[in-house]
């Protein structure tokens, strides 16, 4: 992933991306970048204040990097804070059914690709509003279409062209982050 893609924390991305069976384990492995992390619970997402959830932005900065396994962690936690149920908790769930798309990308599972992609389309699309917590639902939705129609024509030799959504947020002002040396 380019590291021109615009950040919304300063907070440091992981050393490694996640993918099963090909880096330790990022929380149960002593080498993961993750290991020992005490996590708390973050505050639940308010759609009205979304720009003050680092959890949530975190987990856009770690999508649009390609660190997918750890944008799924972090939304999943946003995701218990709702109680796993409702609008905002379908919302995240769209979000992390997508970052489990990016896994599946990594891991070469077309299947699993469009099973995910697909998913993630349906819950994003029963928020029904144009614009859900600075993501533009219809665009986010055209995306993910065009990620399940390429599933179907999986390069393995060329993954990243499966790949090419990003989640750019409106009335968030981008942060800059100095690369890591």
């Amino acid at each position: 992933m380019s590291d021109q893609q615009p950040r919304y924390t300063e907070l440091t991305l992981p050393l490694y991306s996640y993918v099963p069976g090909h880096a330790p384990h990022p929380v149960s492995d002593p080498a993961g970048h993750m290991f020992g992390v005490k996590h708390e619970v973050p505050q639940p997402l308010q759609p009205d204040n979304w720009q003050n959830s680092e959890e949530y932005l975190f987990g856009i900065d770690l999508f649009n990097h390609g660190y997918y396994w750890e944008s799924h962690e972090a939304w999943e936690s946003l995701w218990h804070a709702a109680n796993r149920r409702g609008p905002i908790a379908d919302f995240l769930k769209g979000l992390i059914k997508l970052a489990a798309a990016g896994v599946k990308v990594r891991e070469g599972n077309p299947l699993g690709v469009a099973r995910h992609a697909k998913r993630s389309q349906e819950l994003l699309s029963s928020v029904a509003k144009l614009n859900f917590c600075g993501l533009s639902i219809e665009k986010t939705t055209r995306h993910i279409q065009e990620l399940i129609n390429s599933a179907d024509g999986y390069n393995a030799a060329r993954p990243e062209l499966l790949l090419d959504v990003r989640l750019i947020l409106s009335r968030k002002k981008s942060v800059d982050v100095p690369p890591r040396s």
